[in-house]
């Protein structure tokens, strides 16, 4: 007691379980403790010189009036361990120590020898597996003390308390011993020195290697060097050193013997192997190599590394990467039976199917962190490794596995972080996964075979991270993910998830990473209002909507990115946006954002880089605090309902922009008359649709790539100055739909990546396009010049090239077949000549489109098409080719658009193309293809996606198959009534890119021919007139409900006309003229309410014309030259022999002879009734007149509902000279005004529901038209009726 000392016993704490400062806190509270409340002066401990050094240190920290007393007893123990007695001084004044020991001076003391100082002694081992007994006196009596290193504690025993302990768990051993290495040995200098002028590094970067000086005493006070007690080097660290070049076999660094850590990752050693020397550091615990660089097989002599516990293999890149073959995984971890931490990423590990499962689960039982990622292995994953019970940490990513997630993942009760992203993972997402409670980390994107649905989280679950992006699953986000109170990180884009988002993420208040993009959640968002850590929210591209209170992002003030892109928002754009200081990006686009933009909040303070509001249905002017953010580098505001003039100057306060787009709003930019010096430096600007009328002055726009000034009212020649307003050259350029006249000379045309210059006025040569561009596009203009014979050499890299609708003239130049990389190849709509090139045919490879048409082209179709034909289109229509279809076409297995039209091929039905089952467009019309349609059983065609079959005007005979039309699957629409796809017919240039081709065909309708300029893949159409087809119409085209036009005229047909037309209810025109059909025309056409336009002249057809529906709208041209039918709209009155008798079927009212007695009795009684109300009226003269007069109103108001023109009845009664004649003009002049009150009365009617729009040449129909409250204008238009009918009315 009157000693005052305290002992101090030290226990290990492996590396990875140290947390930093903490011993030096908890230190510091031992002082104080020991100082305050025990009155203790000195600590006494048994160990090596590093804890010295470390009391040195911390214990009496700095030196003065406090004595820096410090006995060192040097203790041999049985295994040759140097121990150190230490004796330090706390107090702040003068120890009881015995003057006559000197601090620092060794006393030589045997084991079992008695110690001088009552007191309690540890020894301190650093082998972590053994336990050292120590004999000390405590008070004059022996005791006996065993401590062992890893119990993982600390114990501070005082003396005046008898077994007193304090224990505090899991000190960092590391940081409170090894704070202050032994001195170094010259030897152990000497090494280093050598090592450090073998190695290569750059000095000026280098941080430790640079700052080892040979001229120091103490080798073990260099950055990066940790040394023993004894004075050797045994931790050496020289990651990220800029070391490059190799180590050999030779090198320095093997001869450093003692060395336990060795860390050189993050250097560069030039792909070389790993020497097979590091098989020699036998004391190595931990080494790690990752990122360095080394390359080839992994040296076997690794596998003699028995200490390891920690090995570091690992590569960001799988280039050059390093490989396990011989020796493999399982000979090189053989050994290694104390590794617990492994990682080897993107190292080529030959193990085949579970081989390394295995090899993992018979090695490394202790094994907690494994990680394998892109390491090449296959699954599945063997069941052994779920012997690992101690893994902590599962990283497998980006391997091929293959497997569905293992069950026994879910017995892993330490897993804390389980990485399994892009491994082909399969089946049913793992519900027992998330039910793990000590599981922080998940991670299992990118595994689109990955299905399910999530289960509900447990709570008070441990998650802090959740990773699903790029799978299959589906169903609603759990409402229990509110129990992850820990959750910061949620990433569940690119899945299938639907109905709406919990609005327990409310209250997930450590939040700081949302992305729920790419989905199908509906509904309205939660508020983020609590979730003040949010740094990024990512809700893009789902179906969210409704309106975005602004309380919503209240006070997010740690807010960067908001994106809520392609949804349908409504209301105004939350204010709350505008005012967050650190919000860098605002990304609103393609919603229905509507209303007026609000100010920004301090805009010159705002961090805001990136403001995104295109494609809303914002209205308004643009405020002007949006020219005061001054680092805003991106504004995107097309696509709305913008307005106001800006006048360029005002961009001068956006220093920083690069990008601008104002593009389609009802904005006018109004140019500056000059050069504007202080404008930002663009690097892509978009004003189309802006209302310019100059080229805005740009010469000072060095950094300027993208420029895009289409849709605008620009009158004059392009100058020559645009095109070097950028020293390395403009890469896109648009100036499409103005009225440019030409091309200032001289001018010379930058290396373009884009050039579209169509829909102009432009004339005279075309200009020649540099050799980088990839898109061309010059068509829809005036040029008269022909194309140059080297422009293949200019088009090498292009992908799209079109000049149709010029006036372009000569022959095709050979030179166009070496643009190998041309996808869309249109020089249609010109005047050129002579043959299409050979090489065009044999070299369609990657060519998707090749439209010729409406040239002057004559000659066969010459080569053969590869069977790598890629092609989508081939326009050829309206030339003078000659010839048959190459068979080699069949080859082209991704047609889709076929037109060979009006020219004078000489051919049979392309039963060739029996499998081209893509096709979808078939144009054979006016040329001279002949004979039968059936094909054979082996050449039956299969075209299922066929919606467009013109073979007019040619000499093809003989039935038309019942079968053809059996086939024909895409004019067949669904249960809706709709047909299967809305899409237009197009081309995709690019996958990646928004540019494509857009398909167009002319159809007949009523002798007009119209181009369909965009083909709807819900267009059908069926032509096969002005032929010699003979037989009956099959009666299987009813199947073809989802038909528009069908057009068999001018044939040899002969029979009925097929009742099962009635079942095309999408028919618009129906052309059946100059056959022979006989018969009665089907009451069932009365049904099709589309029709507009109906020819069935010149046949053999008997009988009264059906009425009703659109049958009242027909011309009497739809039925002359058919000499048997009779009714509206002929002249031809009815007999009752013409009468369209029904089937008689006798009913359960009739009796034996035929009568209908509930019929008889009805109509008497109604007989009458109508005798009693009428019979007054008839016998007198007044009677008559008003029944006269009101039955005419009554009759007149119907007629002119079903649009039969009818004559009153006074004009049949002239003769009659009634004495009230004043009276009856009186009532004549009453019911004038009362018929033209009936004009314009609103009748219901639905004949206008389809028109043809002959002005925009394409098919408008409405399918879910409805009947208009008026009446309809009579005209003589093919879809009314004519005002010259005879109404069957006007012979009473």
């Amino acid at each position: 007691m009157n000693q005052k000392f305290g002992e101090i016993s030290f226990c290990t704490i492996i590396s990875n379980e140290q947390v930093k400062g903490y011993g030096i806190r908890l230190m510091n509270h031992l002082k104080q403790h020991a100082r305050d409340i025990d009155m203790l002066t000195h600590f006494l401990t048994y160990a090596d010189n590093n804890v010295v050094g470390y009391f040195n240190k911390q214990v009496v920290s700095k030196p003065g009036p406090t004595m820096n007393r410090i006995l060192r007893i040097s203790i041999l123990d049985n295994n040759g361990l140097n121990l150190v007695l230490g004796i330090v001084n706390i107090s702040l004044r003068s120890t009881g120590c015995s003057s006559t020991q000197r601090p620092g001076k060794p006393i030589e003391l045997g084991r079992g020898q008695q110690h001088p100082i009552p007191i309690f002694n540890l020894l301190y081992c650093t082998d972590t597996s053994k336990k050292i007994q120590v004999q000390t006196h405590r008070r004059g009596k022996k005791s006996l003390r065993s401590v062992c290193a890893s119990c993982g504690c600390l114990e501070l025993y005082f003396p005046m308390r008898n077994h007193l302990c304090f224990q505090i768990f899991f000190i960092q051993f590391y940081l409170i011993l090894f704070g202050v290495s032994g001195i170094c040995q010259i030897e152990q200098q000497s090494i280093l020195i050598r090592l450090k002028n073998e190695l290569q590094f750059n000095s000026s970067l280098s941080s430790k290697l640079v700052s080892w000086d040979p001229n120091a005493a103490d080798c073990c006070t260099w950055i990066g060097v940790n040394c023993s007690i004894g004075g050797q080097v045994i931790g050496l660290d020289l990651s990220n050193e800029t070391i490059s070049g190799g180590i050999d076999d030779s090198s320095s660094l093997f001869r450093l013997e003692s060395l336990e850590t060795l860390n050189l990752a993050g250097n560069n050693f030039n792909s070389t192997p790993i020497p097979s020397g590091f098989g020699s550091l036998t004391s190595l615990r931990n080494l790690n190599l990752s990122n360095s660089w080394f390359s080839g097989q992994i040296p076997g002599e690794l596998s003699h590394l028995t200490k390891l516990q920690v090995l570091d293999l690992s590569s960001l890149f799988s280039f050059r990467s390093l490989k396990l073959e011989s020796p493999n995984l399982a000979m090189l971890i053989k050994n290694l039976t104390q590794l617990k931490v492994l990682h080897l990423d993107s190292v080529n590990i030959s193990a085949q199917k579970s081989d390394w499962c295995q090899a993992l689960s018979s090695s490394l039982l202790d094994l907690e962190v494994l990680s394998l990622s892109t390491c090449q292995l296959s699954g599945p994953l063997d069941g052994s490794l779920g012997n690992l019970h101690s893994l902590s940490v599962i990283r497998l990513a980006q391997n091929n596995l293959s497997t569905p997630i293992p069950d026994f993942f879910g017995n892993f009760r330490n897993l804390t972080i389980l990485h399994l992203g892009a491994c082909n993972l399969r089946g049913t997402f793992p519900s027992k996964v998330l039910e793990l409670q000590k599981l922080q980390s998940l991670d299992l994107s990118s595994n689109m075979n990955l299905h399910g649905s999530l289960s509900d989280f447990p709570v008070n679950g441990s998650l802090q991270s959740l990773v699903l992006s790029n799978t299959n699953l589906s169903g609603a986000i759990p409402e229990s993910i509110g129990n992850l109170k820990s959750l910061s990180r949620i990433e569940l884009p690119n899945n299938n998830f639907s109905g709406r988002i919990p609005k327990s993420m409310e209250n997930l208040t450590q939040l700081t990473y949302l992305d729920l993009s790419s989905n199908k959640l509906t509904g309205q968002i939660p508020s983020f209002q609590l979730c003040k850590n949010l740094t990024h929210i990512d809700l893009s591209r789902n179906s969210l909507s409704g309106i975005i209170p602004s309380a919503h992002f209240q006070d997010l003030q740690n807010l960067v990115l908001i994106n809520l892109r392609f949804n349908t928002f409504n209301g105004s754009i939350p204010p709350s946006l505008f005012n967050l200081q650190q919000l860098q990006k605002i990304q609103l686009s393609n919603n229905n954002f509507d209303g007026v933009l609000t100010d920004f909040l301090n805009a010159s303070a705002s961090l805001l880089d990136t403001l995104d509001l295109s494609s809303n249905k914002l209205k308004g002017q643009i405020p002007k605090s949006f020219f005061q953010l001054g680092r805003l580098n991106i504004l995107l505001l097309s696509s709305n309902n913008l307005n106001g003039t800006i006048h360029t100057s005002e961009f001068q306060g956006l220093s920083n922009l690069t990008t601008l787009d104002l593009s389609f709003n009802n904005l006018s930019i109004i140019t500056s008359p000059i050069p504007l010096p202080r404008l930002p430096k663009f690097f892509s600007l978009k004003l189309a649709s802006c209302n310019l009328q100059h080229f805005p002055k740009l010469q000072n726009q060095s950094r300027l790539i993208n420029l895009d000034l289409s849709d605008n009212k620009i009158d004059e020649e392009i100058p020559n100055w645009i095109w070097e307003v950028r020293s390395e050259g403009l890469a896109y350029m648009n100036l499409s739909h103005n009225q440019l006249t030409g091309l200032q000379e001289p001018y010379v045309l930058p290396d373009l990546a884009v050039l579209d210059l169509h829909s102009n006025r432009l004339h005279g040569a075309i200009p020649i396009p540099p050799q980088t561009a990839t898109f061309i596009d010059y068509s829809n203009n005036r040029f008269n010049s022909s194309l140059p014979e080297t422009i293949g050499i200019n088009l090498l890299y292009a992908y799209f090239f079109s000049v149709s609708n010029n006036s372009l003239s000569g022959e095709i130049p050979e030179s166009i077949c070496d643009a190998t990389y041309l996808k869309v190849l249109d020089l249609s709509n010109n005047l050129f000549t002579g043959r299409i090139p050979q090489c065009l045919i044999d070299s369609g490879g990657s060519l998707g489109v090749l439209n010729l048409g409406n040239n002057n082209l004559t000659g066969r179709i010459e080569g053969i098409f590869p069977t790598t034909c890629g092609l989508n289109t081939l326009d050829l229509h309206s030339n003078s080719l000659e010839g048959e279809i190459p068979r080699s076409l069949a080859n082209c297995t991704m047609l889709e658009v076929l037109n060979l039209g009006n020219n004078k091929m000489n051919d049979t039905y392309p039963c060739s193309l029996r499998n081209n089952t893509n096709l979808r467009v078939l144009v054979l019309r006016n040329n001279k293809f002949h004979g039968s349609v059936r094909c054979s059983e082996q050449q039956r065609n299969n075209w299922s996606n066929i919606q467009i079959v013109d073979i007019a005007h040619n000499s093809f005979n003989g039935p038309v198959p019942a079968d053809c039309f059996w086939q024909w699957d895409a004019m067949i629409s669904n249960d809706d009534g709709e047909a299967s796809g809305k899409k237009h017919l197009s081309f995709t240039v690019l996958s990646l890119d928004p540019i494509y081709y857009q398909d167009t065909v002319e159809v007949t309708i009523k002798g007009l021919e119209l181009e369909l300029v965009k083909i709807l893949t819900i267009f059908t159409s069926i032509d096969i007139s002005s032929n010699r087809f003979s037989g009956e119409i099959p009666d299987t085209i009813g199947r073809l409900n989802a038909l528009y036009m069908f057009n068999v005229s001018y044939n040899e047909f002969t029979g009925p006309i097929p009742s099962s037309i009635g079942n095309l209810r999408q028919l618009e025109s129906l052309d059946m003229s100059s056959n022979n059909l006989t018969g009665n025309i089907p009451s069932e056409l009365t049904a099709l309410p589309f029709l507009s336009v109906l020819n069935l002249s010149y046949n053999q057809l008997e009988g009264r014309i059906p009425t009703g529906s659109q049958f009242q709208t027909f011309q009497n041209t739809s039925y002359k030259g058919n000499i048997g039918l009779c009714g509206s709209p002929l002249n031809k009155i009815c007999t009752t022999s013409d009468v369209i008798k029904p089937k008689h079927t006798t009913t359960v009212f009739e009796d034996s002879n035929g009568y209908d007695w509930q019929f008889i009795f009805t109509g008497v009684g109604f007989g009458a009734g109508a005798a009693i109300v009428v019979g007054p009226l008839v016998l007198s003269k007044q009677g008559r007149n008003f029944w006269d007069k009101y039955t005419n109103k009554i009759v007149e108001i119907i007629c002119l509902v079903l649009g039969i023109h009818y004559a009153a009845y006074g004009l049949f009664n002239q003769d009659e000279h009634d004495e009230n004649e004043t009276q009856d003009m009186d009532e004549s002049s009453d019911e004038d005004e009362f018929l033209s009150e009936v004009d314009q009365s609103k009748g219901r009617y639905c004949v206008f529901c389809t028109k043809l729009d002959f002005s925009r040449k394409q098919a408008i129909h409405d399918t879910k038209c409805t009947c208009f409250d008026q009446t309809p204008t009579l005209s003589t238009s093919v879809s009314t009726s004519s005002t010259e009918v005879e109404s069957p009315f006007t012979k009473l």
